[in-house]
C-alpha cells in the first residue's frame, strides 16, 4: 500500500468548542457522513464549528500576510489536535444577503452567462455585456438607477388632512407642535397655520409639500425651510432603516411604499438594453421567465460564436431545475429566497464542479423540501461522495440519515447535557442502539382518531400573489391547519400573503433575529429586565448594576467578557477578560445576590434550571417565571441564559421568537416550518405546544413539510400539483384522513406511505 493512500481519515482529538466535553471522532474520508443529536446536543459545534472552521484557517494560513489582511480573521477551535483535514467547502443555510441589487442569476453567474449571450446575438446591440447590466450605469435604468423600483411616500402617514398646523396635524414621531420642526412651516409665512391642510390652494400645498430650501426667520432666529416630503426623505429615507430606533423604524415602514419604476417597469434596465432581443425576448423577459421555462429556451438557440458559453448556461439552468428549484426565476430577489432555497442556490456552482477529494459541509440540506423533493437532494449527496469528496451532513430527516455510510450521535441532552459522542458507525447499528436517535429513528406519527370541529373560517378570495392562480378557500379557525405542497407550490405566498397583518394575527417566520455579540436569551425576549429588577430589589441598589451593557459593565472588557484583540494583518484573538475572568461584571457587582446566587451565576443557568429558580422561594418574579416557562414550551429548556444570540442555530432562533410571540394576545398564530432543527423525539413535543394554543382558544395555521405534523392535523390544505407555474393552486381540503384515501396528490401519497409503515 502506498503511503499517500493511508490517510483516510480525519481525526479530530479533543474538541470542546462550546458544548463540546473533549470529543474525539474519526470520520472516514470519500464517504457520507451524517451527524445527528437533539437541537444544542453539539452538532454544529463539532462539525462547523472545528472541523469546517480549523480547515478554513489553515486554507487562509497559505495566502501571504498581505493577502490574509483581506480575509476575515479566524480563531483556532479549542481542541488538542486535528489531522487529515481536507479542503472543506461549506453549503450553510445562512440566507443570501439582502442587498437590494442581488438577483438569483447575479448570485449564480447565470446573469453574466446570459448578459454575454445577448451582448452577441441580441438585435440590435446595446453593447458589450456590462451594457445588458443593471449594477453598472452603462446598463441600468437611469431613473431607479438600477434597483427596478421607486419609493413613493404615503402622505396620508405624514399628516390628518382634516386639522390644521397648529391643531397637531402633522403625526411624523418627534413634530411636536410646539418643537422647531414644526414652528419652521406655522411661522414661515407661507401657510395659514390654522387652517385644515385640506383647504390649502394649490400653491399652498406645493409650498408645503415639495418647496426647495430657503431661509426664513423663526422668532429670532434664521432657519432653512424645506417641502416635507424632501425634508422626511433626508431625516429618515437616507439613513439607513435598521439603525433607526424602533419607533422610527416602524414609521417608515408605515410611510413608505416601493412601486415598480414607472420608467422600466420593474425591469431595472434602460431602453438601451430592453430594446435588443433574441428571437422576440429581451434579456428582462428571459430573466422574468421560470428557470425551467428558460432552460428550454436557451436549449434551442444556436450559434457557433457562443456554443461553449451556451453549453454551460444550459447545465447551469438544467441544476437549478435538477435541484428542485426550476421554479425560479433568474430575477428573483436573493435576500427573499429561504434558508433552505438559499442553501440549495449556493449547491449549483458545486454540482458541476472538477474538484474532487474536498469536505462538502451541509446544514440540514432537506430543510424546506417536501418529501417528494428529498429523494433528489439525497441523491445530489450520494452524487457528491461519488466524485470522490468527503461529505458531512448535519440532519434530522430520517430519510437523509438512512442514506448515510457513517453515522455520528451526539448528545445525549443539549447543552450542559450534550457534548459527547453517544454512537459512531452504520445506520443498522444506530437503529440497534439504545441512543435517542436510535430509538426514534423509525418513528411514525398515527392519525389522530377524531378531528376538532371549527369554530368559524378566515375566507380568503382571489389571492394572486406571485404563482397563486385566483385562489379561493377557506382556512378553517378554532383548530390546527396544516398547509402543505412541494417546496415552491405557493403555500408561504398565499398564507403570509393573503392572511391580513392585525392585530389577531401572530406570525413567526423564518427571518434572521436582530442581534450583535452583546445579544443574549436574556436581553432578546425581555427576561433581563425583571432579573435586575429583582436584583435591585433584594440589594437595594439601582437596575442598571445588573446589566453589562450599562453602569455594572466590566470597564476591562466593556462588558464582553472576553477581550478582542485586533492583530492588523494577522488572525485576531478573543482572550478571556483577565479583570473579570469572563463574568461580564464589575467584582461589586458580582457581590450583590438573590437567593444565593449572583448575577453571572443567574446568567449561565440554563432555562429549565433558571424556571425553577425563579418559580419558588426569595427569587420568585411572576413576570420572569412567564417567559421561561414559554421557553421551556418551545424546547429551548437546555438554552443558557447568556449564551450569545450569533451561536444560535436557526431552528433555536425560530423557537426563540415564538417563546416572545406566545406572550402576545393573538387569536391565529401562523407559524412557517416549527419543525426547521428539531430531532425526532423533540417533534412529538412541538405537536404537544400546537395542541395546547388549540386547547386555548386559538387558531392555528402550519406552513410545514413534516409528515408527523400532518398527520397530527385537523384539516390539510394542500397546493399543487407543481411548483412555481406548474403550482399555485389548491389541489386538496380536507382533513389527514381523507387526504391519504384520495391519495391523488404528492403529499396525499407520500402521507399513506409514511401512515402505512407506522400501521405496520
Amino acid at each position: 500500500m502506498h503511503p499517500a493512500d493511508s490517510h483516510d481519515l480525519i481525526h479530530v482529538h479533543g474538541a470542546r468548542e462550546n458544548n463540546l466535553k473533549d470529543v474525539s471522532v474519526a470520520i472516514p474520508k470519500r464517504r457520507l457522513t451524517v451527524f445527528t443529536g437533539v437541537s444544542g446536543s453539539g452538532k454544529s459545534s463539532l462539525v462547523f464549528g472545528t472541523i469546517a472552521a480549523e480547515s478554513q484557517r489553515l486554507i487562509n494560513e497559505t495566502y501571504s500576510t498581505f493577502v490574509q489582511g483581506f480575509m476575515p480573521s479566524l480563531d483556532r477551535p479549542d481542541t488538542d489536535l486535528m489531522e487529515g483535514l481536507t479542503t472543506a467547502i461549506i453549503v450553510d443555510q445562512e440566507r443570501m444577503g439582502a442587498n437590494s441589487r442581488s438577483t438569483v442569476g447575479t448570485a449564480t453567474d447565470a446573469n453574466a452567462m446570459l448578459r454575454i449571450v445577448f451582448s452577441r446575438l441580441g438585435r440590435p446591440s446595446a453593447g458589450p455585456s456590462f451594457h445588458y447590466s443593471f449594477n453598472l450605469p452603462a446598463g441600468a435604468c437611469p431613473r431607479c438607477e438600477g434597483l427596478g423600483r421607486a419609493t413613493e411616500i404615503d402622505l396620508d402617514e405624514l399628516f390628518d388632512r382634516t386639522k390644521s398646523l397648529r391643531e397637531g396635524a402633522l403625526t411624523i414621531p418627534g413634530y411636536n407642535v410646539d418643537g422647531w420642526q414644526v414652528r419652521i412651516y406655522t411661522e414661515s409665512g407661507f401657510l395659514d397655520p390654522d387652517k385644515p391642510i385640506r383647504d390649502y390652494t394649490e400653491q399652498e400645498l406645493a409650498d408645503f409639500l415639495h418647496k426647495d430650501q430657503c431661509k426664513v426667520k423663526v422668532g429670532d432666529m434664521n432657519l432653512t425651510y424645506e417641502g416635507l416630503v424632501p425634508r422626511v426623505r433626508k431625516s429618515f429615507l437616507q439613513k439607513d432603516k435598521d439603525a433607526l430606533q424602533p419607533h422610527l423604524r416602524t414609521f417608515v415602514e408605515r410611510a413608505v411604499t416601493f412601486a415598480a419604476c414607472p420608467e422600466c417597469h420593474g425591469t431595472r434596465l434602460n431602453q438601451a438594453a430592453l430594446e435588443s432581443r433574441i428571437d422576440g425576448i429581451n434579456i428582462a423577459e428571459a430573466c422574468a421567465m421560470q428557470i425551467s421555462d428558460l432552460a428550454q429556451w436557451v436549449r434551442k438557440l444556436a450559434d457557433p460564436a457562443v456554443a461553449p458559453l451556451l453549453k454551460t448556461l444550459q447545465q447551469t439552468l438544467d441544476s437549478f431545475v435538477e435541484i428542485g428549484l426550476g421554479y425560479l426565476s433568474l430575477d428573483r430577489p436573493s435576500g427573499s429566497l429561504s434558508g433552505g432555497e438559499a442553501q440549495r442556490t449556493k449547491m449549483i456552482r458545486h454540482l458541476g464542479s472538477s474538484l474532487t477529494d474536498v469536505s462538502y459541509i451541509f446544514d440540514e440540506p432537506t430543510i424546506g423540501l417536501h418529501p417528494h423533493d428529498i429523494q433528489r437532494m439525497n441523491d445530489l449527496l450520494l452524487r457528491l461522495r461519488d466524485k470522490g469528496n468527503t461529505v458531512l451532513v448535519v440532519e434530522h430527516k430520517p430519510e437523509t440519515i438512512r442514506i448515510a455510510d457513517h453515522v455520528v450521535d451526539l448528545g445525549p441532552g443539549a447543552g450542559g447535557s450534550g457534548g459527547t459522542i453517544c454512537f459512531e458507525g452504520t445506520v443498522d447499528a444506530l437503529r440497534a442502539s439504545d441512543t435517542l436517535t436510535g430509538r426514534h429513528l423509525d418513528d411514525r406519527a398515527r392519525l389522530k382518531e377524531t378531528t376538532r370541529k371549527p369554530t368559524g373560517t378566515l375566507p380568503i378570495r382571489g389571492a394572486d400573489r406571485h404563482n397563486l392562480r385566483n385562489v379561493d378557500v377557506d382556512i378553517p379557525l378554532g383548530v390546527l391547519v396544516v398547509v402543505t405542497g412541494v417546496a415552491g407550490s405557493g403555500k408561504s405566498s398565499l398564507i403570509h400573503g393573503s392572511i391580513p397583518k392585525n392585530a389577531g394575527v401572530v406570525s413567526v417566520d423564518q427571518t434572521a433575529i436582530r442581534g450583535s455579540r452583546r445579544s443574549n436569551p436574556a436581553t432578546y425576549t425581555g427576561l433581563l429586565d425583571p432579573i435586575r429588577a429583582a436584583f435591585a430589589k433584594a440589594n437595594g441598589v439601582k437596575p442598571g448594576l445588573f446589566s453589562a451593557n450599562s453602569s455594572g459593565a466590566c470597564p476591562n472588557c466593556n462588558g464582553n467578557g472576553v477581550i478582542y484583540t485586533d492583530l492588523a494583518i494577522m488572525a485576531g484573538v478573543a482572550t478571556i477578560c483577565e479583570e473579570c475572568g469572563g463574568k461580564r461584571f464589575q467584582a461589586e457587582v458580582l457581590e450583590y445576590q438573590l437567593g444565593g446566587k449572583n448575577i453571572s451565576e443567574v446568567l449561565a443557568m440554563s432555562v429549565a434550571d433558571a424556571d425553577v429558580f425563579f418559580a419558588a422561594g426569595e427569587a420568585k418574579t411572576r413576570a420572569a417565571h412567564a417567559i421561561l416557562s414559554r421557553m421551556s414550551d418551545v424546547g429551548l429548556g437546555y438554552l443558557t441564559l447568556g449564551q450569545p444570540l450569533t451561536t444560535l442555530s436557526g431552528g433555536e432562533r425560530q423557537r426563540l421568537k415564538l417563546a416572545i410571540r406566545m406572550a402576545e394576545k393573538g387569536g391565529t398564530y401562523v407559524l412557517d416550518e416549527p419543525t426547521t432543527g428539531l430531532h425526532l423525539a423533540d417533534v412529538e413535543q412541538l405537536l404537544g405546544l400546537l395542541d395546547r394554543l388549540v386547547d386555548d382558544g386559538k387558531s392555528v395555521i402550519v406552513i410545514e413539510h413534516h409528515q408527523a405534523v400532518m398527520a397530527h392535523a385537523d384539516w390539510i390544505i394542500d397546493l399543487g400539483p407543481g411548483a412555481g407555474h406548474d403550482g399555485g393552486s389548491v389541489v386538496f381540503e380536507g382533513t389527514p384522513a381523507e387526504l391519504i384515501v384520495d391519495r391523488s396528490t404528492l403529499t396525499g401519497q407520500h402521507l399513506a406511505d409514511y401512515v402505512g409503515a407506522a400501521a405496520r
